[in-house]
């Protein structure tokens, strides 16, 4: 009996430690990782950084079935591709980082050190990055040579199997062209396509899915509605560009939009 006993004991044990080991496992945090812009910062007239982000709205969506996922945001509004991958590199006149502070370096730097040290429990990685290039930057030549590089030293950091997904953009001067000039919409309609195109090959090339938020803002949709073109409605209506001063033109999003953008992201899981 008291061998039989000493058996028993010893198998309940052993059920013990599995399944605690199993709890603990499933208690481990796990990690979705941001880069890119203002987009990724929630950046909203007044404020660099909100908690409205697309970002914040995609984790808030994932961390209700994920309740261990924490959310590593490293976006950073003013971010090109080539500040993105240089530390303290000079932008406009000034820091491109003042508003950013990261321990190792740059932007990417941060995030490769984080992957690399977190590797096994990364569950997801975004990255919007490129419009700053074409507005104040080195343009599509910038992107071109960065946007690659960027992809593959996070693909490196991340292993084969975590999910990484970019993005393509609204237009957000849809807008004033259509109310200063109809006749002009086709032309931007065209010009903000062949953008995300070009986005959408180098993506491609380095197996990077892109939530579709050219179609999530209809982009291409001219259908009037109340007379007003819908693509051009959506960016009133989601983005800041047809709000009166002082809170507009802005072209970022509003917290509305940047759910639209949210979704578009986890179209892509």
């Amino acid at each position: 009996m008291g061998l039989r006993l000493s058996s028993m004991i010893f198998a309940l044990a052993l059920i013990t430690l599995a399944t605690g080991s199993t709890a603990s496992a499933s208690a481990a945090p796990t990690y979705y990782v941001s880069l890119g812009d203002s987009l990724a910062a929630g950046t909203q007239p007044g404020h660099l950084f909100t908690n409205e982000s697309y970002t914040d709205q995609l984790f808030a969506d994932l961390h209700a079935s994920k309740p261990t996922l924490q959310h590593v945001k490293l976006g950073c509004p003013g971010e090109t591709t080539a500040s993105m991958i240089t530390p303290d590199l000079p932008f406009e006149g000034r820091n491109a980082h003042n508003a950013c502070r990261y321990p190792h370096g740059s932007q990417l730097a941060e995030a490769l050190n984080f992957l690399h040290a977190h590797q096994k429990f990364v569950a997801l990685v975004t990255i919007d990055i490129g419009p700053n290039d074409i507005f104040r930057g080195g343009g599509f030549p910038a992107i071109a040579a960065n946007l690659p590089v960027i992809l593959a030293a996070l693909r490196e950091a991340a292993g084969p199997d975590v999910p990484i997904i970019g993005m393509n953009f609204y237009d957000p001067f849809l807008a004033p062209v259509w109310f200063s000039n109809p006749a002009g919409l086709g032309t931007e309609i065209a010009r903000a396509v062949g953008g995300n195109n070009f986005f959408g090959t180098i993506y491609a090339a380095a197996g990077v899915p892109v939530a579709d938020v050219e179609s999530a803002f209809a982009t291409t949709v001219t259908t009037p509605i109340g007379g007003v073109p819908l693509d051009v409605l959506r960016i009133c209506t989601w983005t800041w560009m047809c709000a009166p001063a002082p809170l507009g033109p802005d072209i970022h999003a509003n917290a509305a939009g940047y759910h639209v953008i949210a979704v578009a992201f986890e179209a892509k899981l």
